[in-house]
């Protein structure tokens, strides 16, 4: 049973080696960002309660956050095992998952694994990013540009930098992981289920690690 809380700051990786585990183990992802749409959508109890604080501009707090992920942990498909993305953030909604896990699911985090890749290579491979305004195919300036320069090479529209992908904010975006996470992984240190990946090598080098670990 693998029930995985994945960390990692946004670019290094997290969704591609998410794939590969779900191929090999049969085991779930679980955004907090997708779940929270979904809820929203589907009008839970705990999705109409985030949508108001949503509405108002305010951030969802952490008791309905942690209520949207019990759900969605209750369902079927994560009896096999699961793997969290975005979840938890803080040392609270640590605890609270540890507990929840515990008495609701009946069974226990066994891994936290921390991708760890250098803020300068994250900038790089995030600020590069373009995509077509017409059919929205993703290119990076550096590995894997258009083959007509700032034109999509399929349908000829217009390459743009997404307003998420500028420096200025994927560096507060940094900031904000490296200040929550840095809790976290004391945390869970003490546990000792705690492994940190290097994410700089190739996607391959990097999951075989993951494997081995989970193996």
């Amino acid at each position: 049973m693998i029930n995985m809380i994945f960390l990692g700051p946004p670019g290094a990786g997290k969704g591609t080696q998410s794939a590969n585990i779900i191929k090999d183990f049969g085991v779930v992802q679980i955004s907090t960002g997708d779940i929270l749409r979904a809820a929203v959508n589907e009008g839970t109890e705990f999705g109409l309660m985030a949508k108001k604080y949503m509405d108002e501009g305010k951030l969802v707090p952490d008791d309905v956050i942690i209520g949207i992920v019990k759900d969605r942990l209750m369902a079927d498909d994560c009896k096999n095992g699961f793997i969290l993305d975005g979840f938890p953030r803080t040392i609270p909604q640590a605890v609270a998952l540890d507990s929840m896990v515990k008495e609701s699911l009946k069974t226990e985090i066994t891994h936290i694994v921390s991708l760890e890749v250098p803020d300068e290579d994250i900038l790089k491979r995030l600020t590069g990013r373009r995509t077509c305004e017409n059919c929205k195919k993703g290119f990076h300036i550096e590995y894997a540009p258009s083959k007509k320069g700032d034109v999509c090479d399929e349908c000829g529209g217009k390459l743009v930098q997404r307003d998420d992908d500028k420096e200025e904010t994927i560096k507060k975006r940094l900031n904000v992981y490296h200040e929550q996470t840095s809790k976290l992984k004391d945390y869970y240190e003490k546990s000792g289920k705690l492994f940190v990946v290097d994410g700089t090598g190739t996607p391959d080098d990097i999951y075989n690690n993951i494997k081995e670990i989970l193996s």
